[in-house]
């Protein structure tokens, strides 16, 4: 029996299976799930998922919205929306407009969040731009 539903057939959805190993940059527009070891940075368009044994070492992970049920050390930033789950670990900061943090999840870094998209495309501009931008908007 397959593990995606009907709505599943609707996307694209890359899978790193649980023996892959990458080190290097990824880039994509739709989705990605991660439930091998990841070294490296991202920069998508689209939904990163982090699987539950995952393991994923980033420069930072930069992608629209970003699920965690694995261990991520390295920063997060999202457009939409970071959820952490129950059993996973993130060490690093994250920037975002919405936030979940589920019970029994191990964080250690600071939040900032963010306006939803803030007139920003946050995929096509430097963080430092991005950073700029938010604190002239809060006049600080």
């Amino acid at each position: 029996m397959s593990r995606f539903s009907e709505k599943d057939k609707d996307r694209d959805v890359t899978v790193f299976g649980e023996k892959t190993r990458f080190n290097g940059v990824l880039k994509f527009t739709e989705e990605l799930h991660i439930a091998g070891t990841f070294t490296g940075s991202i920069e998508a368009q689209g939904a990163l998922v982090i699987r539950k044994g995952a393991t994923c070492d980033v420069k930072f992970a930069r992608a629209a919205s970003i699920v965690v049920d694995g261990v991520v050390n390295g920063p997060l930033m999202a457009g939409d929306r970071i959820e952490m789950r129950t059993g996973s670990a993130v060490h690093g900061d994250i920037s975002t407009s919405r936030l979940r943090i589920a019970d029994g999840v191990a964080f250690d870094g600071s939040v900032e969040m963010m306006r939803a998209n803030n007139g920003i495309d946050l995929f096509s501009t430097p963080g430092s731009v991005v950073k700029d931008r938010i604190r002239a908007d809060d006049g600080r």
